[in-house]
């Protein structure tokens, strides 16, 4: 049934630039072709095997491996193709980097350049695609540094290594039951539903929030070895349920789709943990910073949230290399600071000790 007292994406952006009179419009117009793009996303996913663009993407059978090490899907490739195609063209960027690419993607000289920066990973979540698990687009829009604008020339790696404070707007896609699009462009977070029949994403999720408390935590519980000892202490705190310090049972829940989650926690509440671990001392986190890390983050603190390394606050992080990873706790922000609490204490129990060394009558 059609309902017209809903707000199109398009108003809504609309109704944002008027309170800035001196707005060019140009920044309403690369959120739109960022939407555009994830459409078209939205249509390959939903074709699934019909649409042959499902498993590897390869010149050969093994696959093709991206700068991240890891094996591209078919539409890995095809959605990072339909964010550069969807917003190359229009004036508005003067560049743009993806977790797909190894360097910066160049403006075409055929096309004019603009003020902004694009970061993306154009598919999270793809290594589910096989099995129709929900995955989604994340994206993140930051301002060119004055020098490229004056200029105009190439944008390089170190125009995109912005704190995510900077962040202009940040959002996700999620290719769900319904195609839903998050975005933030820094006065709260707002959600819009994709109507199949209009074309158009709906506001009907206006001024989300995550509620401070929690009893649902998302962790890879595989990896407990390698968890440090204040990520080991509160996983152990929240499973030992009632009888324990937390005095409360907690859930526990992993999609293995980033999206998915920050999608459930930005509805529910709760708290998502990729920490730091000792898998690849190489490695400090699993998560990219900028693709990943960074527009989540925003869109965590937008809704009342709080997003960290486990040690400080993910805004504040100063990037080092455009693929920089990192480790990453978001959700609601009484949790989240538990835990940058715990990481802040000193140890209390050797590793390897048993849970109730770590306990005390007096500690909550």
């Amino acid at each position: 049934m059609l309902q017209t007292n809903r707000s199109t994406l398009t108003q809504f952006l609309i109704e944002e630039r008027r309170r800035f009179p001196g707005a060019t419009g140009d920044f309403n117009a690369l959120i739109l072709d960022v939407t555009l793009a994830c459409k078209a996303i939205a249509s390959a996913v939903a074709y699934g095997e019909l649409g042959g663009a499902m498993g590897n993407h390869a010149p050969d059978a093994g696959g093709s491996v991206n700068v991240q090490g890891e094996t591209q899907k078919k539409l890995d490739v095809l959605s990072n193709e339909v964010f550069i195609q969807r917003t190359e063209w229009s004036g508005h960027l003067a560049g743009m980097a993806s977790e797909e690419m190894d360097l910066p993607h160049q403006i075409p000289a055929q096309y004019p350049r603009g003020h902004y920066l694009l970061v993306f990973d154009p598919l999270d979540g793809s290594s589910n695609i096989d099995v129709n698990v929900s995955v989604g687009s994340i994206f993140s829009v930051l301002r060119a540094p004055q020098a490229v604008i004056d200029s105009g020339r190439d944008v390089v790696e170190a125009d995109f290594l912005q704190p995510g404070a900077t962040q202009m707007a940040a959002g996700y896609a999620l290719y769900g039951p319904t195609t839903m699009l998050i975005l933030t462009v820094g006065r709260g977070v707002n959600g819009f539903t994709l109507d199949p029949n209009l074309g158009e994403f709906m506001l009907t999720h206006p001024d989300m929030k995550i509620p401070p408390d929690t009893q649902e935590f998302a962790i890879n519980a595989s990896n407990a070895r390698f968890w440090e000892a204040p990520v080991k202490r509160y996983v152990d705190e929240c499973l030992a349920g009632k009888t324990g310090p937390r005095g409360k049972d907690f859930n526990m829940r992993w999609i293995a789709s980033m999206v998915a989650e920050a999608h459930r926690i930005l509805m529910r509440g709760g708290v998502f943990l990729y920490p730091r671990d000792t898998k690849d001392p190489s490695k400090p986190g699993r998560l990219r910073l900028l693709y990943e890390a960074n527009p989540v983050g925003m869109i965590m603190e937008q809704a009342g949230g709080r997003a960290s390394t486990g040690r400080e606050p993910m805004m504040g992080v100063q990037p080092t290399s455009l693929h920089q990873r990192i480790g990453l706790v978001f959700g609601s922000k009484n949790e989240v600071e538990r835990i940058e609490r715990y990481h802040r204490e000193p140890a209390l129990a050797k590793e390897g000790e048993p849970l109730f060394a770590t306990r005390s009558l007096f500690r909550d």
